[in-house]
């Protein structure tokens, strides 16, 4: 080994404390930007290469067969920006009913096609094959329907009662159907006087929302007027398929942000306070033969040693941590495994390890400017005439002696002092921000439970055989009630409701009754919630507009707008009921269950396309002096013959992706508070070292062990509080920015109620969190301090 070589191992011997600090700090920075770096990857590309691959449509668009023929749609491929087209394709909406079986069904977009087609939207076959003849379909893989190969679909509204069996099972990456026919087919499955045509199309240029606007105009613009009922853009598909991912991206960002900020600050630190200390060492270097370039290489190389220890641990960390969060995005295309980008890693690692180098290399040169003379004529101890001033201000105050030199400590040392405050900085912004994110995210969970009843009677849940009904929630807003009693009988909503509103003690309530609708333009199904009575009271929190007050209103969440092109105003036509019914949008609710694609109406909205709501729940907020588990027991007598059981409200209503996320949050906040501590650690246990000739002179004149804890801790106690009064508001800034960008990820716009979720009382602790990790940080020196013996302490130079 080389002597440049001998002098950086024994330096990173020597320094453990600053090597662990400099190796955690490293860590935690490359954990969370492998991670978010590689969410922000892993989100879109399976998408785009699915995109790609099966030259998905730019645009669907919907059109009404009364309006518009075949050959005018044939005409607008032709049209200015458009590269390809497929169709018109004759398309339905039908409600099937599994295995014939006498069960309600839910509404699917059903398109005829002869193919899987090739130039557009080619629909790749998972399983099974393509209908070759009548009497067969094949299901999509999102569609509501579970699809299993052989099941038989009946169609029992239609006319003749046609029957389809599913010879196969396929995806369109754009979602542009939930189920494929031959064209011939689809005669017998559209209703009179219903169906109508889909065109895809593909643009020269589609990279932006405004050119896919631009492009519907051109395709549409030689069309009857009201031709196009519906549309759909790829983009919004795409940031649906991504967004089960992205939503971790502007957390871990933050969390990343503040890791190499924070390794940054301690790595320049460690080093500054490292040449500081060695001074006489370097000239000894020097003398040596050292050059002043090898001087800085040592020192670099001293701190560069555990940045890459930490770098590698930091990968591990972020490739295990990504395991629950990438497990979901591999189900989203069939995906076998999604890992890590290599070339994620390796720009994470460059990046860091070079930021550190660098970081290093500047707080080193100090060490090559030293003149060898100068450097040898220097002393250890720093001069003694620093801080004077706030130790004689310390000492007027009416404090024990070893606390009022424990608070005059920092003025002595104000760059030390300042570098441990940074740290601790650091450590309370991150726990007021993982504070603040796991109540914002209680508020969301809370808005999707809608658990502000004390007291539910949960809808009977519909039995659909061995299929069941596919993804999605039960019928009924709120929390899942779990399997219903076997052989239970269907319970009469308006006995229900009529036993509920003479038992004693029933304050507010209402119900709600919820079927499966589809909407013009869009694939898949749309939960439509319709309320008796007077829902706003029932955990329903409104981003814009208002709660729904008479027929034909709604209420939808974003995502529903942003899919339909829709906003609060506009008007939306629900289809799959009896006759197609069209509301007005009144309100913009904070709902993100199913994809945010919910509907909430007034139940006299659906009287006459709908007319027998009998999955219905009931939501009870009782009288201020009534106990719920009484109330309960009480209304139980009375329901149980009519075949319902009432419950307690308030269930929780967490699901995976907070689990996570709270998950993550405490893991990387734990990291980071552990990296402030040892940063306060390693600058006490510096000044200690520093002064152990002083504290000798303590302890000779009466100085007992607890006075030197008390004198050592105290010490910190100004850095302490003083970071903690910074970190709070920057940390309740930090969770402003992110937080509205973790909503906008998922396509929710998230209400101030969710946002502004510090109170008063709150931020006192939080606060006092600084000191707290200050005084952890300063625990171990406290104590060697107190250990040390008079006499050996007064014989250190």
């Amino acid at each position: 080994m080389s002597a440049l070589g001998k002098v950086v191992r024994s330096g990173v011997g020597r320094r453990r404390v600053q090597t662990l600090v400099i190796g955690l700090a490293t860590m935690m920075a490359v954990a969370a930007s492998v991670l978010g770096g590689s969410l922000l990857v892993v989100s879109g590309a399976p998408f785009d290469d699915a995109f790609a691959e099966q030259h998905g449509a730019h645009l669907s668009v919907q059109f009404d067969a009364g309006r518009v023929g075949a050959g005018q749609l044939e005409k607008s491929k032709g049209s200015e920006g458009v590269s390809a087209a497929a169709g018109p394709f004759r398309t339905a909406t039908v409600t099937p009913r599994s295995d014939g079986r006498a069960n309600p069904g839910w509404p699917m977009t059903v398109v005829g096609r002869g193919d899987p087609g090739r130039d557009v939207d080619e629909v790749a076959l998972l399983d099974g094959r393509w209908p070759t003849r009548s009497g067969e379909i094949a299901l999509s893989a999102n569609s509501s329907v579970i699809p299993a190969m052989g099941m038989k679909l009946a169609f029992p509204d239609l006319p003749g009662d046609p029957t389809l069996t599913v010879v196969g099972v396929a995806r369109s990456v754009t979602r542009t159907a939930d189920a494929w026919v031959l064209p011939s087919q689809m005669r017998a499955l559209t209703a009179p006087g219903r169906g109508g045509y889909q065109m895809l199309y593909r643009f020269a240029d589609a990279g932006t929302a405004t050119l896919i606007t631009a492009g519907a105009k051109a395709v549409t613009q030689s069309l009857p007027p009201r031709a196009a009922v519906g549309e759909q853009s790829w983009l919004t598909v795409k940031k649906s398929a991504e967004q089960d991912t992205a939503v971790y991206v502007p957390f871990l960002l933050a969390f990343g942000a503040l890791g190499l900020v924070m390794s940054v600050l301690i790595v320049g630190n460690v080093v500054a306070t490292a040449v500081g200390t060695g001074t006489r060492r370097i000239g000894i270097l020097k003398a040596a033969g050292f050059t002043p370039a090898q001087v800085v290489r040592a020192y670099v190389g001293q701190a560069l040693i555990p940045a890459a220890a930490g770098t590698a641990l930091g990968v591990l960390a972020g490739h295990l941590l990504a395991v629950p969060v990438l497990a979901e995005t591999e189900e989203v295309y069939g995906t076998s495994s999604l890992g890590i980008a290599p070339w994620v890693d390796l720009t994470v690692i460059a990046g860091v390890l070079g930021l550190v180098a660098a970081t290093a290399w500047g707080s080193a040169l100090r060490a090559g400017r030293l003149r060898t003379v100068d450097a040898l004529a220097v002393g250890r101890n720093s001069s003694a005439g620093r801080g004077r001033w706030a130790a004689r201000l310390a000492g007027r105050l009416p404090l024990p002696r070893p606390v009022a030199l424990g608070l005059a400590r920092p003025f002595a040392r104000p760059a030390r002092a300042l570098a441990m405050g940074t740290a601790v900085l650091f450590g309370t912004v991150a726990v007021t921000f993982t504070v603040g994110m796991g109540a914002s995210l209680g508020q969301v969970m809370k808005a999707k439970a809608h658990d502000a009843a004390d007291v539910v009677v949960p809808a009977p849940m519909p039995d659909l055989g061995p299929q069941g009904p596919g993804p999605g929630p039960g019928p009924g807003p709120g929390p899942d009630p779990g399997p219903a009693p076997e052989k239970q009988p269907k319970a009469d909503p308006a006995a229900v409701a009529a036993a509920i509103k003479s038992a004693a003690g029933t304050g507010k309530y209402y119900s709600a009754a919820t079927v499966r609708t589809s909407v013009s333009g869009l694939t898949g199904t749309t939960d439509v919630t319709a309320f008796t009575g007077d829902a706003s009271w029932g955990g329903y929190t409104m981003v814009s507009g208002r709660w729904i007050d008479k027929t034909g209103e709604a209420v939808v969440p974003t995502p529903f707008l942003a899919a339909t092109g829709t906003r609060v105003g506009d008007t939306v036509t629900l289809n799959g009921l009896a006759e197609p019914v069209t509301v007005r949008i009144v309100g913009e609710v904070l709902d993100p269950r199913n994809d945010g694609m919910q509907v909430f109406t007034d139940a006299s909205t659906l009287k006459a396309a709908h007319p027998d709501l009998t999955e219905t729940s009931h939501h009870i907020a009782v009288t201020s002096r009534t106990e719920v588990a009484a109330y309960v027991d009480a209304l139980n007598k009375d329901l149980t013959p009519l075949g319902a059981t009432a419950r307690a409200g308030g269930l929780d209503a967490g699901g995976d992706m907070v689990g996570t996320l709270n998950a993550l949050s405490g893991i990387l906040t734990l990291m980071l508070v552990a990296v402030a501590a040892l940063g306060v650690l390693n600058g006490v246990l510096l000044d200690t070292r520093e002064r152990v000739r002083e504290l000798g002179v303590h302890k000779a004149l009466g100085m007992t062990p607890g006075q030197t804890i008390a004198m050592v801790l105290t010490s910190v106690v100004v850095t302490g509080l003083a970071a903690g009064a910074m970190g709070v508001p920057l940390g309740v800034a930090l969770h402003g920015l992110v937080l509205p960008a973790m909503g906008d990820s998922v396509g929710l716009r998230l209400p101030e109620s969710a946002i502004a979720v510090y109170h008063g009382a709150e931020l006192l602790p939080l606060a006092l969190g600084g000191l707290l990790i200050a005084t952890l940080g300063a625990l171990l020196p406290a104590g060697w301090a107190a250990r040390a013996r008079t006499a050996t302490a007064l014989r250190t130079e």
